[in-house]
């Protein structure tokens, strides 16, 4: 079958296009001949060979953490019911770039009809992600909730879905396209982080008291920037490290503001607790209540230039491959 492998720790270049035997469903897990997947820029860190004490990943291996599919077979122990429909699955950080992938059956969420399986990749992680980074930092209606990176796969769905919470939302995104994007998906103001004044803009936009809640998807000298925008006794959450690593804030600092510190580590999901939470993003893409941003989608020979278009920082919303 057809496939894609990182065949050495690298550029974009190191992604290859590959014939691989076929995959048998063992017991517990589903064989998902994929429609489309999901890319997210640690994706493309891990590539690099960054991140290493986190990813056990040696190469050759074949990329890809979600995939969007139909289930073809089913392996011992697994309902035969789910032969036959469209699913989503996390698969850790490996085995989706390919036409076939095998995936543990508790990790299927099914997808709506009214769902593109292109959409459905798009939510696979970064609406499960952004539902519970509100869960997590627990938002209220009524707070105010600072976004960094709100142009972004995640971004996007995080305002949308503090938007539907009732909160206030300021993003914080950069450039003119991306800025008009993010203000276009509902948040009450936008600033543009390519200005050298964007953080005094932002103190602004908050008003006197700073963000209730600052999630930073950017993480580095943006990230630390925008801890000092956190209420007193607010929340902030570096969970993205784009930048080349997360927000390097000082814990005393937090404590000194009784600010709660949160990271990736409170974002660990099991499973089952995965495809629940991705099973509600895929039913509000089917009411029309979340709309994933797609910037560009790539044939899976193509993964290289997927990820190209991923680092370059240009497009707005997702990458989704194709296959």
């Amino acid at each position: 079958m057809r496939a894609t492998q990182a065949i050495e720790f690298g550029g974009p270049e190191v992604l290859v296009p590959v014939e691989v035997p076929e995959p048998v469903a063992g017991p517990g897990q589903v064989l998902v001949a994929v429609a489309a997947v999901d890319t997210v820029f640690v994706e493309t860190q891990v590539r690099s060979g960054w991140g290493r004490e986190y990813f056990t990943v040696t190469p050759p291996y074949v990329p890809g953490a979600g995939i969007a599919g139909t289930v073809r077979a089913t392996g011992e122990g697994v309902d035969p019911a789910w032969n036959g429909r469209r699913i989503v699955a996390s698969l850790g950080i490996t085995g989706g770039y390919a036409e076939l992938a095998l995936a543990p059956a508790d990790a299927l969420a099914a997808v709506p009809d009214e769902v593109s399986f292109n959409d459905a990749a798009a939510l696979v992680h970064d609406g499960v992600t952004a539902a519970k980074l509100l869960d997590t930092t627990a938002v209220r209606p009524g707070e105010q909730v600072l976004i960094v990176g709100a142009s972004g796969g995640m971004g996007t769905v995080l305002v949308q879905l503090a938007k539907a919470a009732g909160v206030r939302v300021v993003g914080v995104a950069r450039g003119d396209r991306k800025t008009a994007l993010v203000r276009e998906l509902g948040a009450d103001a936008v600033v543009d982080a390519a200005r050298p004044d964007w953080v005094e803009r932002a103190r602004e936009a908050l008003g006197g008291a700073g963000a209730d809640v600052v999630l930073d998807g950017v993480g580095g000298e943006v990230g630390l920037a925008a801890f000092a925008l956190v209420a007193t006794g607010g929340r902030f959450s570096a969970h993205g490290a784009p930048t080349g690593g997360f927000a390097p804030v000082d814990p005393a600092d937090a404590a000194a503001r009784d600010v709660r510190l949160l990271g990736i580590a409170d974002l660990q999901l099991s499973a089952p607790e995965h495809a629940e939470l991705a099973s509600h993003a895929l039913r509000a893409a089917a009411e029309g209540a979340l709309r994933p941003v797609i910037g560009a989608t790539f044939p899976l020979e193509r993964a290289a230039s997927a990820h190209e278009a991923i680092e370059s920082r240009e497009l707005l919303g997702k990458v989704v491959i194709t296959v």
